[in-house]
């Protein structure tokens, strides 16, 4: 493995380095690390990464060697034992569900187009035959029903607490059945969260182009906030940001 630049000077590399997998609840389900002085500062690192799915470098110093280096996180290792230690986080999440319901031409290429995209696929040719969703995945609705079934699959779609619902429709269809939604109960903070109709606006015709433009909103939406802009180099007069290491 090619390490990087900031990486060859400041890691102290073992060759069999510990190891420890870390819950999103920050319980060590495996392994471990350290002991109570890391503790605090590993499992928040841990915790972020697992929130924004990026990986971290935690270098672990104690006051007086404390500086700031490009790619590295600091955090301040308050043990008498003034000891340092480099944490490289590596978040291991499961594959997001992206769940289709419909039979339509849409709903079949959009199944055969996301395959390669890393999602967990749940096809459907109603939400009758899907039945309801647990909680607890990450999860993005299509609903294709396309004329056949179109209020069910909707009621399912705002049931299963999904980060992206799109409805392949009509703006006048949609605003049709949102009024029977509504009737029906569905508030409209619910309501202004399907994307009707689905899909980025690529003047799409072909079911086939269609399918890519939902495709693309959905990956808009998986990837929303993992993106970060370049931090612009800190100031000489302000310290470096830094976790405190201490145990919570």
């Amino acid at each position: 493995m090619r390490l990087p630049p900031w990486c060859a000077r400041s890691a102290r590399l073992r060759p069999n380095p510990a190891r420890a997998l870390i819950l999103a609840d920050g319980a060590i389900a495996e392994g471990w690390v350290g002991g109570g002085c890391v503790r605090g500062a590993m499992t928040r690192a841990a915790l972020a990464s697992i929130g924004d799915g990026t990986p971290r470098m935690i270098s672990l110093r104690p006051e007086g060697e404390i500086d700031n280096q490009e790619g590295i996180e600091i955090a301040r290792n308050g043990c008498p034992s003034k000891g340092s230690m480099d944490l490289f986080i590596e978040p291991v999440l499961p594959q997001p569900e992206l769940v289709i319901i419909g039979a339509s031409p849409v709903a079949r290429s959009l199944a055969a187009l996301a395959g390669s995209f890393g999602f967990d696929i749940i096809q459907h040719d109603s939400a009758t035959e899907l039945g309801p969703l647990p909680a607890g995945a990450r999860r993005m609705v299509v609903v294709a029903t396309q004329g056949k079934g179109d209020l069910d699959g909707l009621n399912t779609a705002l049931d299963s607490d999904a980060d992206y619902i799109g409805f392949v429709a009509s703006h006048r269809k949609f605003d049709t059945l949102a009024k029977t939604l509504r009737v029906a109960g569905a508030d409209e903070a619910a309501l202004a969260r399907i994307n009707a109709p689905a899909g980025l606006a690529i003047d799409a015709v072909t079911p086939d182009e269609i399918a890519l433009s939902i495709l693309a909103q959905v990956v808009k939406t998986r990837r929303s906030g993992q993106r970060q802009p370049e931090a612009e180099p800190p100031s000489l007069h302000q310290p470096p940001a830094r976790f405190d290491g201490r145990s919570p």
